[in-house]
């Protein structure tokens, strides 16, 4: 009988352990999951309402969604698309709905229907859990993976574990090279009187850290720490280690309409034109929450005037404010539950087709533990879906007989 063992009952490896019960289903399959339940992770994702995937209509390039693991996703995505994510969960009695912000969610927005899908379609697995795999040994003839003092033997190990913990030894015995593991997709703190609009989103900003290339666009939500929401999370993602570098301080630049100066004076001269005796503060782009607004003026120093007082100095000082707005990122506000690595087992020790270990016939991985993440949106998912996906189909096709 082959046996097979996956590590991790989180997405990928219970999508994967779905895939192998279907495709293999004379095979024995164990799953060890280091905590007290399976899909724990899948369970709050998305807000509790499980973000399944999205539909990439926003999406110009596929880096955009992905800073690292472009290349193996690209691949990932051929042999298990978007659509064929759709439609398996739905050949499992899902009904799914996709929002103006192209995210896919399931109709009952209810992450636990997701969930019992995954666990019924694995059925036939045997789930470990508590059980925290400490090491991974090759013998001559098979796979020896140790858990507390359990010793578990397999012909195939899948590595499913998710993000992988910085100072991890899972990997020792077996001499992988590890890209250095780092946050990504965090909020930053921001020591600033702009917490006190606390609440407030702008829909459209732009986001970037100067003197380098990276810059986010979307929504900005402003919190009692600092600053959130797409605009922010996208922008900690492509600067993950830029950030980790510089141990998570660094300046943030905001344009708070996404526009540019010469657009920014247009829509601001308008306004003028049409509401010169009025108070600045008074009078506001329809973009920008009033609170806001309000704050902005101030920190240029206009709170008194007219606009018909604004002058050509006051002009150059509000457009810096709305397209420049600097700020001080003083750390990180990560939330464990929703916590995404950067970094992982080095994607040139797998072969990019079937996902398993160049030089460890037999071993694969599947998800985060790879060196692959992604921006917010569904698209870390989609990644558990597809790569756990591919490996189900290689070891069907090389150990199904």
């Amino acid at each position: 009988m082959l046996r097979i063992i996956i590590i991790g009952a989180g997405a990928a490896g219970m999508f994967c352990a779905a895939e192998l019960r279907r495709r293999l289903p004379q095979a024995q399959v164990d799953i060890l999951e280091a905590g007290r339940k399976s899909l724990a992770k899948v369970a709050i994702t998305g807000g509790g309402r499980c973000n399944l995937t999205n539909s990439f209509e926003d999406i110009s390039s596929l880096q955009e969604a992905y800073p690292r693991g472009t290349q193996i996703m690209k691949r990932a995505l051929k042999t298990f698309s978007i659509d064929d994510t759709l439609k398996w969960f739905r050949e499992h009695g899902v009904r799914l709905t996709l929002q103006s912000d192209h995210c896919w969610f399931p109709a009952s927005q209810d992450a636990m229907e997701i969930v019992r899908t995954l666990r019924d379609a694995a059925k036939g697995a045997r789930i470990h859990l508590e059980t925290r795999v400490t090491s991974i040994h090759k013998s001559a003839e098979r796979y020896l993976v140790k858990a507390g003092d359990k010793t578990f033997e397999a012909d195939i190990v899948v590595v499913t574990t998710g993000g992988m913990a910085k100072g991890s030894k899972l990997f020792d015995d077996l001499g992988l090279s590890i890209e250095q593991p780092v946050p990504s997709l965090f909020t930053f703190r921001v020591n600033d009187p702009i917490k006190n609009l606390m609440g407030l989103v702008v829909e459209n900003a732009s986001t970037s850290i100067p003197g380098t290339k990276f810059k986010a666009q979307g929504p900005l939500l402003i919190t009692d720490w600092g600053m959130s929401g797409p605009a922010i999370l996208k922008l900690s993602s492509y600067a993950a280690r830029h950030l980790a570098e510089v141990q998570y301080r660094s300046p943030l630049l905001v344009n708070w309409l996404s526009l540019n100066d010469m657009q920014i004076r247009e829509k601001l001269e308008e306004i003028a034109s049409a509401n010169s005796q009025k108070l600045i503060t008074s009078i506001h782009p329809q973009e920008i929450p009033s609170r806001l607004w309000h704050y902005l003026v101030k920190k240029s120093g206009l709170e008194t005037r007219r606009w018909a007082e604004l002058g050509k100095a006051g002009m150059n000082k509000l457009c810096n404010t709305l397209t420049n707005d600097e700020y001080r990122i003083e750390g990180r506000a990560a939330f464990k539950e929703e916590f995404v690595t950067c970094g992982g087992v080095s994607l040139s020790e797998i072969n990019l087709s079937t996902l398993e270990c160049k030089n460890l016939p037999g071993l694969y991985f599947a998800g985060e533990i790879l060196d692959i993440d992604a921006i917010t949106g569904g698209f870390n998912l989609q990644a558990a879906w597809s790569t756990g996906w591919c490996v189900a189909r290689s070891i069907a096709e090389n150990f199904g007989n």
